[in-house]
């Protein structure tokens, strides 16, 4: 199996562990060791990776111009496809309609609502860490953005000898983890056939729970589809000027990675060597973009987020108009964005969404069930629009891709 494609390896792996997990789940813990120690690794790198590319990539970018150009058709692109995700959430969610006779027996009890909703209202004041070490700690990861990006914007202000030595520095201990990072991907199958193994075999009513919550899984995961087969395709071809199939043939492997660990910055190092190597975009805009995307550019998440608290509304009959669908859908948006450092993140977010129209907090327990599930395929599409975002913005920079038309 070694001398196969990585991708390879880790879709034998994935369907290997299926089977493990449904008819050995007794003997699990002899193989689950081996996804904890991947995932232990994967977060290891995460860090240091994230600040050392973005200093990097902030300092090789140059002057406060192309930082300001760069910064902006990044964000722009972080909205325009997370709002294109929750319309088509929207879209699906009002057409099946999956909370109408819904369950409500199917509740269970949640922990941590309540701390979700504070942690949301001071997320903007918390991007600015009054520690930078403790927010490291603490995986903090808006904190170490903000950070990382002020000290490479602050980098080309310091005399030309010390930028050119922080500079130097800073590539060379990126360089440094990505060989790190390189290293840890050679077990990526290894780890994957342990976490889904132990998955699977907690989810023996797997049958039971897709057929009581089918047409809300169906919702979600239509929506998910959709957005990630046709619109960031379309996307990828008329705006970018890219071959959707060549590149998505090029991120098989974070892809399918990051549907296993349901972990977009776990998958971070996978997708920026694939991105870098397969792709073709540069150093400066795989460590600008990416990093920034596994936070805050959140589609997957979004759609769920919607579909979710649409899906809860309809289940306590409550009728939402235009109105509050709109709330719904700015507060989806800004709760993606702020999800990243909170436990069970797009799952506990959704409270701020239920808070926003008045909607008892305990309807999370309505879907907790299929969460683990749904959290594969929304993690794989955030995982996807974030490589998307990186070859368009580098094709508009005049980059030459491997995978363009």
């Amino acid at each position: 199996m070694l001398k196969l494609k990585l991708h390879w390896q880790i879709l034998i792996s994935f369907c290997f562990a299926i089977v493990y997990g449904i008819f050995f789940s007794e003997y699990v813990g002899y193989v689950s060791w081996m996804g904890v120690l991947f995932l232990r690794a994967l977060k290891m790198v995460i860090i240091p990776l994230i600040l050392t590319s973005i200093i990097s990539g902030i300092a090789n970018i140059g002057n406060a111009e192309n930082l300001g150009r760069l910064g902006i058709k990044t964000m722009l692109y972080y909205m325009a496809t997370s709002i294109l995700a929750i319309l088509t959430g929207l879209f699906f969610v009002n057409l099946l309609k999956p909370g109408v006779g819904a369950e409500l027996g199917l509740k269970e009890e949640v922990v941590g609502l309540n701390e979700a909703s504070e942690s949301f209202g001071d997320t903007l004041i918390n991007i600015i860490p009054t520690n930078i070490i403790s927010a490291m700690a603490e995986n903090q990861m808006l904190s170490i953005i903000f950070f990382a990006l002020i000290f490479g914007y602050f980098i080309s202000k310091v005399p030309h000898k010390n930028s050119v030595f922080l500079t130097n520095f800073f590539n060379s201990a990126f360089e440094v983890m990505m060989k790190i990072t390189m290293f840890v991907i050679k077990f990526t199958a290894f780890g994957i056939f342990g976490i889904v193994a132990k998955v699977v075999s907690e989810q023996s009513d797997l049958p039971e729970l897709f057929g009581r919550l089918g047409i809300y899984m169906l919702a979600v995961i239509l929506g998910l589809l959709v957005h990630a087969f046709i619109s960031l395709p379309l996307l990828l071809r008329f705006v970018g000027k890219v071959n959707p199939l060549k590149h998505f043939s090029a991120v098989t492997t974070p892809l399918l990675t990051a549907f296993s660990t349901s972990s977009s910055s776990a998958t971070l190092p996978l997708t920026m060597d694939a991105v870098k190597h397969k792709s073709g975009v540069s150093d400066k805009i795989t460590s600008f973009t990416l990093p920034l995307g596994a936070t805050i550019n959140m589609d997957g998440t979004a759609l769920y987020e919607l579909v979710a608290a649409m899906f809860i509304a309809q289940a306590y009959g409550v009728e939402l108009g235009f109105f509050e669908q709109v709330i719904v859908v700015l507060t989806a948006l800004l709760a993606s964005i702020g999800a990243a450092g909170i436990p069970m993140a797009g799952l506990v977010m959704i409270t701020v969404i239920l808070s926003a129209i008045d909607l008892p907090l305990e309807g999370v327990g309505l879907i907790l069930a299929v969460d683990r599930v749904l959290d594969m395929f929304r993690t794989s599409v955030n995982c996807w629009s974030d490589t998307c975002g990186a070859v368009i913005i580098a094709k508009s920079e005049g980059e030459k891709l491997k995978v363009q038309t």
